[in-house]
This record gives C-alpha cells, sequence and structure tokens, in this order.
C-alpha cells in the first residue's frame, strides 16, 4: 500500500528521505522553513553534493509524487504519517545535543494533528528523547493517544545516501509499545525493501536512539584505534597499512574504517559520539563511555600531527612557504565541510604564516565560505604551481590517480604527505618525489 508522507527537514538527510520514499511510489511532501533550500528542490536543484540524488529528486518531482511546501498545516491535513529528518547540532559550547529543531517539528505539527497519524523519528537524538516527545505528542495533539510516535534511525553514508537508503543493510524500528499501529505502517512504508529480505529490527524506543548512537561511537573507536596505531608504527618503524591489512583479515576485527590518516570529520561522528558522552553523564554513566574522550583526543590529534609534518617538510618554519592543498571535503564524494580534517588543517597551516591554496572537485562553495582567506584553485595543477609541498588530505578519485610526473614541473620541491595513505608510495617515489603517508615507512 502506498502512503502519503511528510518529511520535516530537507538537508542532507530530509532531502535524500523524502526523494527515495517518492521512489518507492509513496505521494511525498517535503516541509522546511528556509524558503530558498525550497525553491531549489521544487526546480529539482539538490542543495548539496549527493552522487545520484538529483536525478531520484528529478525524476519523482516530474512524476508528480514528490513536492515541497513551508506550510505544516498543508503537511498536517496531506500526510498521516511523518518523517522527522532535522539536524541535531552540537551545542554552542557544550558536548550536548541541540534539540531545538527536533522539538520545534513537533511543537508545530503535534496541535495540527485531528486524525490518527504516526510519526517516525529519523534523526541521531540522545536516548530518552523519543520518550519525552511521545509524551509532549499526547498533550497537545488533539488526537490525543491516536498519534503514534516511533523511532527509525537512518545510518547513511555520504556518498552512497540513495543506495542506503532505498538498499539499507538494516532497518530498526523503535516502537512505545509493540504490535501497534506504528509496526504496520512501517511495513507498509518499507514493503519494497522488507520484499529483498533485508532486516527488520523491532526494539523499544531507547534502544533505537542507542543503536545508532553506538554504531557511529563504534566506527569512530575503530578509527582513532588505527590512528594511534599508526603513531606507533611511525616511532617503530613500522607500515600501518599492511598491518592493517594483516589485522583486517580477522573476520572479528574487518578491513572497513581501519585506514589510517589525518581522522574522522563531518557533521555526524564528533558532535555524536560527544552528544553520546554527555546524554550518559546526564543518566549517572558518564563511566562507561570515558574511553570516548581518547577517542575524540587522538582523532584531533592527527590534524596537528599533518601541521607538523608540513612544518618539518619545509624545513621547520612554515612562515613564507607555499603549499597545495588536495581535497576540502571531510569525505569523497561529498562536498560536506563541517568539521573537515582537511579544511581545517589548511586553516591552521596558514594561521602558521603560509600561503595556502585548497582544490576539491566539490566543495569548493562551502569551503570558501568557511575560510574566505584560504587562496583557491580551479584545478589540481593550478593548485600545485610552485608549492614547496603537497598535501593529499581528501581521497578523491581523481587525486588517487594523480600521475606525480605531470606535477614534478610544476612545483617547487617534489615532496607529497599524504593525508589519508591514498597514493601508491612506490610510484611517487620511483617519479623523484619524497613520499610521507601517515604511519607509514620513510624510504
Amino acid at each position: 500500500m502506498k502512503r502519503r508522507i511528510a518529511v520535516f527537514g530537507t538537508g542532507y538527510l530530509g532531502a535524500t528521505h523524502a526523494a527515495c520514499m517518492a521512489e518507492l511510489g509513496h505521494e511525498v511532501l517535503g516541509v522546511d522553513v528556509d524558503e530558498s533550500k525550497l525553491a531549489k528542490l521544487s526546480a529539482g536543484e539538490v542543495p548539496f553534493y549527493e552522487p545520484g540524488l538529483d536525478d531520484v529528486l528529478k525524476r519523482n518531482i516530474d512524476a508528480g509524487r514528490l513536492r515541497f511546501t513551508s506550510s505544516y498545516e498543508e503537511a498536517a491535513s496531506f500526510a498521516d504519517v511523518h518523517f522527522i529528518g532535522v539536524g541535531t547540532p552540537q551545542k554552542k559550547g557544550e558536548f550536548g545535543a541541540d534539540l531545538t529543531y527536533v522539538d520545534s517539528v513537533i511543537e508545530a505539527l503535534g496541535p495540527l494533528l485531528t486524525e490518527p497519524s504516526v510519526i517516525f523519528g529519523k534523526s541521531t537524538v540522545p536516548v530518552g528523547t523519543a520518550a519525552r516527545l511521545s509524551q509532549r505528542l499526547r498533550e497537545i495533539a488533539p488526537v490525543g493517544e491516536s498519534v503514534e510516535l516511533a523511532w527509525n534511525p537512518e545510518f547513511l553514508r555520504e556518498g552512497f545516501a540513495v543506495q542506503d537508503t532505498l538498499h539499507p543493510d538494516r532497518l530498526v524500528l523503535g516502537l512505545e509499545k509493540p504490535g501497534g499501529r506504528a509496526e504496520e505502517v512501517a511495513r507498509e512504508v518499507y514493503a519494497d525493501l522488507l520484499e529483498e529480505q533485508i532486516p527488520l529490527i523491532i526494539t523499544d524506543l531507547a534502544t533505537a536512539e542507542l543503536v545508532k548512537t553506538s554504531a557511529n561511537a563504534f566506527l569512530a573507536t575503530k578509527i582513532s584505534f588505527i590512528n594511534a596505531i599508526s603513531e606507533v608504527c611511525e616511532a617503530a618503524g613500522a607500515d600501518v597499512s599492511v598491518l592493517a591489512d594483516a589485522i583486517g583479515h580477522d573476520v572479528r576485527i574487518g578491513r572497513h574504517f581501519l585506514n589510517a590518516g589525518i581522522g574522522f570529520g563531518g557533521g555526524c561522528l564528533p558532535k555524536d559520539i560527544r552528544a553520546f558522552m554527555a546524554r550518559a553523564g546526564e543518566l549517572g554513566a558518564d563511566q562507561a563511555l570515558t574511553f570516548l574522550r581518547e577517542v575524540d583526543s587522538i582523532n584531533m590529534r592527527r590534524r596537528t600531527h599533518m601541521v607538523e609534518l608540513a612544518r618539518e617538510a619545509v624545513g621547520g618554519s612554515l612562515l613564507g612557504a607555499r603549499v597545495a592543498v588536495l581535497g576540502a571535503a571531510f569525505k569523497p564524494n561529498s562536498d560536506d565541510v563541517r568539521d573537515s580534517p582537511a579544511l581545517n588543517v589548511a586553516g591552521q597551516i596558514q594561521l602558521q604564516g603560509a600561503e595556502v591554496t585548497v582544490f576539491d572537485p566539490k566543495a569548493m562553495f562551502n569551503s570558501r565560505r568557511i575560510f574566505p582567506t584560504l587562496s583557491y584553485a580551479s584545478n589540481v595543477e593550478d593548485c600545485c604551481q610552485g608549492a614547496d609541498v603537497v598535501l593529499v588530505l581528501t581521497e578523491w578519485k581523481e587525486f588517487r590517480a594523480i600521475d606525480p610526473g605531470t606535477l614534478s614541473p610544476l612545483v617547487k620541491e617534489k615532496i607529497v604527505l599524504d593525508g589519508r595513505n591514498c597514493l601508491d608510495p612506490a610510484v611517487w617515489r620511483n617519479a623523484g618525489w619524497d613520499y610521507r603517508g601517515m604511519g607509514r615507512r620513510t624510504e
């Protein structure tokens, strides 16, 4: 059965979910307070870079299954199935999550619900949020007990968001009580996915909230673990990439997320592990997650280490040095520069007196907004012109495929720092470059 669905929030999560629900055949209304964003989406333009999403968006707008509005009244009368996909940023000056946007959706939508409805939360929230929101809904919604709230966390990878929405590795649904209308509606909404035998894990609200935050905490821990080992490898003269391959063959460990480098960033992992720590403290379980402080510390230390490597590479002082930075997005196949290690490193190097030029295939606009004082190039060659050192800080495919021979005549010094261990050291060294990776032997 196809449903009428409203999705609140048209940022990365909300826009992706709205378009993909329409792709599944549902009638979907995207809701946001940002009129400029709504205008772009209505015109078939995705306001951020996500491979494949623009095609899904345009196809479903043209088919009449997807449209956008700023009216909560329209959304309440149009749909009886609502998804919350707004942001939960880190509070300013604190570790905890800012739930302003989630709360505002409930406060604005609740009083408009005059018919039985189901609300699914997709935003990443501290455990206990869903139960609080459910109680609030019953207080302010005219239908009272006939509105159900469930939590259905997202597990999207930037660069693979469409695939992860339409063909996820699992679906998690947290319910206030089992066997209610929310479960029935979820099975209808995701019927096509369930036919693919994608696992549907039914649980309580708190567990569903914790599944998301725990997954992010585990991934962050795995990344920081291999980065800590890379520090030991550098001290011992070992190679962290070979080490990661070796331990990754162990099925208990696995090779994914064991790539040493300058660490993780983006709009999820850093703020989510901090919010997880903050919430554990509020619950009196702060000792359980103290290890995440070290995970965060290791991650931030990797950025400083790259700055130190750059300073060392140019003779001990960055003052007056020309530094080429390839990469600004926090990961490839994205234009997201939120808490980007690459952009953070570029900024730190500039603050130490270097002339820094940045190039990224997709993140130039967003980078200029955050760091307008950096210089920006339109391609790799212009970025590297006259450079004393080249830093590869985002593992874009086109950076991995660079022929070092083409850059040799352009740079002042043939020194490359591989902040993602994504280049072939032998290829660069054979071309006469001084190659230095993270946790890899210098030869």
